[in-house]
């Protein structure tokens, strides 16, 4: 089975963008409302909802303003059919370097972001 693998690397690459620049509305617009983020810290699953950390994106500093260094991409993409794919990504936000895994469904508005789970490393 055969898919278009760029409507899906199209939202990968707003994400991307949308993380680096700092933009909360560009990230906003990939992912659905209703999706949340999910990751262990100190062994414990965390759990927020987008809505909340588009508020924390807007918050922060991005590292596009200050300065730092750029450097994602695609690892896999898995799609099962022409409407559900699974995105595994690298990308940085120094010092933080992460591993997101990323699910979108192809909605009614396209394509969006419906899940994030990831995990980071701290480096110096």
């Amino acid at each position: 089975m055969s898919h278009d693998r760029s409507t899906v690397e199209a939202v990968v690459q707003n994400y991307f963008d949308g993380l680096y620049e700092g933009d909360a509305d560009k990230l906003g617009a990939i992912f659905d409302p209703s999706a949340d983020l999910r990751w262990l810290e100190k062994g414990e699953l965390q759990v927020l909802s987008v809505p909340d950390w588009l508020d924390r994106v807007r918050k922060r500093p991005s590292a596009k303003a200050e300065g730092k260094p750029r450097e994602d991409f695609i690892v896999t993409i898995d799609r099962s059919d022409e409407s559900t794919a699974f995105i595994k990504v690298r990308c940085q936000l120094p010092p933080r370097y992460f591993t997101d895994y990323l699910v979108a469904m192809k909605l009614r508005d396209g394509w969006k972001i419906v899940s994030k789970s990831y995990r980071y490393d701290l480096r110096e």
